[in-house]
C-alpha cells in the first residue's frame, strides 16, 4: 500500500464522490495507452460529476505548493498513441462522465467520457454525423477527441476537430468551471474586464498574440492538417477571438474539459471509391493534384508492406469483414493474389472516395477522376458497390491490427506514425525516409491520409532490448529532422505526449516555443494540469525509462 496515495484518499474523501483508487489493479489500467510507454499513477480519480472535478483541481492546486510533483492528467478511453494520457501522479478518468445531453440537427452536446460510437449512434438518427472522427473511432471518448485534435479519413474534406467545437465548458486552475466560444470584439472587451481568472486569462492571451501577430501567424506550418506544439495561430484574426481553438488540441494541459458542444454535418448519402495502384512515385504530385481537383471527401493510402501483409494473412481480413462467404470473398481478392504471384505488386495503393446525393453525378466524377489520370499508365478500378469498396477500406483500417498480431516477437513501436509532408514533396520524401527505414533493418507498413500527406508509420520492435529503445530516440530525431526539412509537421492528428514534446522546440524554434511556454504559465502557473506535455517536457531519459517493456 503506498502511504502519499493513502494520505490523497483520505484528504479527497469528505468532497469527492467518485471512486478514489490506489489498487494495484486499477493503477495498471491506467499505465498504459495505444503508445510505447508505460507510466503508472499515484491514484486514479473518476469524478462522479463536476463538482468533483472542481474540489480535485483545488485540492490539488492547493497541496502542489507543497508538494510539486502533485499534478492532475485527464484521461477520456485511453486510446491515445503519444502517451499523453500517463501520469506519475493522479490520472482523472472521466468515464463516469458519459451523458449526452442534447442532440439536434444543428449540434450535439456531450461529457467528455462519451465514447465517439455512441455519439454518432444518436446523431445518426438525425441524419447527422461530427466528421473529424480518427480509425479508432469504436474505441475513443470525444473528450480525447478534444484533446488531441483528432482526425482521420474525412479531413480532407471536413477539417479537423476543432472546426466543430463551437463551445467548451473548462475547469480551470483556480477550481471554477468557465464556458469558452467564439467572442467578438465587444464581447472580448467585456471579458477582459472581468477581475477573475477568466477576466486574466482573456487579457494576457490578447496582450501575448497581438504582441506577437505576425510571428505567430508565420509559425503556422505550412500543411493540411497539424496538432503540435499549442494552436496560437488559430485564436484570434482580429475579428473573432476564440481559445476553444487552443484547449482543442491542448491534452489537458490548460484545464479540464467538462462539457463539449459539436457542430453537426450531414453525410453524403452516394459514394464510389476509385483505387489507384501506384508503382512510380515520381508520378505522385501528378495523380494527387488530377485527384483532389475532383473534391473527393477522402483521400487515402497504404503502402505495399501492408498489402503484401493482408496477403499474407488473408484470414485475418476475413474476419474484420465478418465474411459471410468465405470464396465469394476471396473472389474480390483474385487481382491482389496475381499480383503478389507475378510480383507486380504497387508501391501504394491510393483509396479516393467521392460522395454526393445522386449516384449518377457521383460516378461520373470517379470516372472523371479515373480519365484524367489515365495517360499515367496506372491500374485504375471503381470499386462497383459497398462490398466491394470494403475489401480496400479494411486493408487500410486493419494495418496497425495486422502488424501487432504478427509481429512474433516483436510488437507495433508508433513513434514516428504522425508525420505530415505536403503532398507535392512526397516523391522525394518518401524514398528519403524509406532509406533512414531500411538503415535501421525495421519492418515497417505506411498508411495514412495521403490527400493530407498525413503518414502512418508504424514498425515492429524488440522492445525488451537497449538498442531497439535506444534506436527509438535517434531515429525519431532523423526523422523529424527530414520532415521539417520539407516544411512538414512532426504530428497531424495524434498529438505530442511523452514521445514528441521534446522536439517541439527542433520545430518551432526558440521564440514560438517561449510563447508556448508562456501560454502554459497563463493558464497553469504551478503546472498541476498534465505536466510533461507540450512544454516543460520531461527529459529524454524519463521518456527512454518510460518505454513499456512487458509484452
Amino acid at each position: 500500500m503506498n502511504t502519499q496515495a493513502t494520505e490523497i484518499k483520505n484528504a479527497l474523501r469528505p468532497f469527492f464522490k467518485g471512486e478514489l483508487l490506489d489498487d494495484e489493479t486499477s493503477r495498471a489500467m491506467c499505465a498504459n495507452d495505444a503508445s510505447i510507454f508505460e507510466v503508472t499513477p499515484l491514484l486514479v480519480a473518476r469524478p462522479k460529476d463536476v463538482d468533483d472535478i472542481r474540489n480535485i483541481v483545488r485540492f490539488v492546486s492547493d497541496h502542489n505548493k507543497k508538494n510539486p510533483a502533485l499534478s492532475i492528467t485527464p484521461r477520456a478511453a485511453g486510446t491515445g498513441m503519444a502517451g499523453g494520457a500517463l501520469s506519475p501522479s493522479i490520472v482523472l478518468e472521466v468515464k463516469n462522465l458519459n451523458t449526452i445531453k442534447e442532440v439536434t440537427d444543428g449540434y450535439a452536446i456531450t461529457e467528455p467520457g462519451v465514447f465517439y460510437r455512441d455519439l454518432e449512434r444518436a446523431t445518426l438518427e438525425r441524419n447527422r454525423i461530427m466528421p473529424s472522427y480518427p480509425a479508432s473511432k469504436q474505441l475513443c471518448a470525444v473528450g480525447g477527441m478534444v484533446g488531441t485534435n483528432a482526425s482521420g479519413e474525412k479531413t480532407l474534406n471536413y477539417g479537423s476537430t476543432d472546426r466543430y467545437v463551437q463551445k467548451l465548458n473548462v475547469v480551470l486552475a483556480d477550481g471554477n468551471e468557465y464556458s469558452f466560444g467564439p467572442l467578438t470584439k465587444d464581447e472580448l472587451a467585456e471579458k477582459m474586464k472581468l477581475n477573475t481568472l477568466e477576466g486574466e486569462i482573456y487579457r494576457k492571451m490578447h496582450n501575448l498574440i497581438e504582441g506577437n501577430y505576425e510571428i505567430i501567424k508565420n509559425a503556422k506550418p505550412r500543411v493540411s492538417k497539424n496538432c503540435a506544439g499549442y494552436s496560437l495561430w488559430n485564436i484570434w484574426d482580429r475579428t473573432t477571438f476564440d481559445l476553444t481553438k487552443l484547449f482543442t488540441g491542448s491534452e489537458g494541459t490548460l484545464g479540464i474539459t467538462t462539457e463539449i458542444t459539436f457542430k453537426l454535418v450531414e453525410p453524403k448519402p452516394q459514394r464510389k471509391l476509385l483505387v489507384i495502384f501506384v508503382r512510380d512515385l515520381e508520378k505522385l504530385p501528378e495523380i494527387v493534384g488530377a485527384v483532389l481537383k475532383h473534391k473527393p471527401e477522402t483521400f487515402e493510402s497504404y503502402d505495399d508492406n501492408t498489402l503484401k501483409f493482408a496477403i499474407r494473412f488473408f484470414p485475418d481480413i476475413m474476419r474484420s469483414l465478418k465474411a459471410r462467404g468465405f470464396l465469394k470473398l476471396a473472389f474480390h481478392f483474385i487481382p491482389e493474389f496475381f499480383m503478389a504471384l507475378t510480383g507486380g505488386i504497387p508501391k501504394l495503393v491510393l483509396l479516393a472516395e467521392f460522395t454526393g446525393t445522386e449516384e449518377t453525378e457521383v460516378m461520373a466524377r470517379a470516372e472523371t477522376a479515373r480519365k484524367d489520370i489515365s495517360s499515367l499508365g496506372l491500374k485504375t478500378y471503381i470499386a462497383v458497390n459497398k462490398e466491394d469498396a470494403e475489401k480496400y477500406w479494411t486493408i487500410r483500417h486493419e494495418s496497425f491490427n495486422l502488424l501487432r498480431h504478427h509481429g512474433g516477437e516483436k510488437r507495433t513501436a508508433p513513434f514516428i506514425e504522425d508525420i505530415v509532408v505536403s503532398p507535392p514533396h512526397l516523391p522525394e520524401f518518401l524514398p528519403r525516409l524509406t532509406k533512414l527505414l531500411k538503415e535501421h533493418n525495421l519492418v515497417y507498413t505506411i498508411a495514412g491520409h495521403i490527400g493530407d500527406g498525413n503518414l502512418h508509420i508504424i514498425p515492429l520492435m524488440d522492445l525488451r532490448k537497449d538498442t531497439e529503445r535506444d534506436m527509438i530516440l535517434e531515429l525519431s530525431k532523423k526523422v523529424f529532422a527530414l520532415v521539417l526539412e520539407y516544411g512538414g509537421s512532426i504530428s497531424g492528428e495524434h498529438n505530442d505526449g511523452l514521445i514528441r514534446t521534446p522536439f517541439l522546440k527542433q520545430m518551432y524554434g526558440e521564440q514560438i516555443y517561449k510563447l508556448f511556454e508562456e501560454t502554459k504559465n497563463i493558464f497553469d502557473p504551478q503546472h498541476i494540469f498534465n505536466p510533461g506535455k507540450k512544454v516543460f517536457g520531461n527529459s529524454i531519459e524519463f521518456v527512454k525509462e518510460h518505454i513499456d517493456k512487458v509484452y
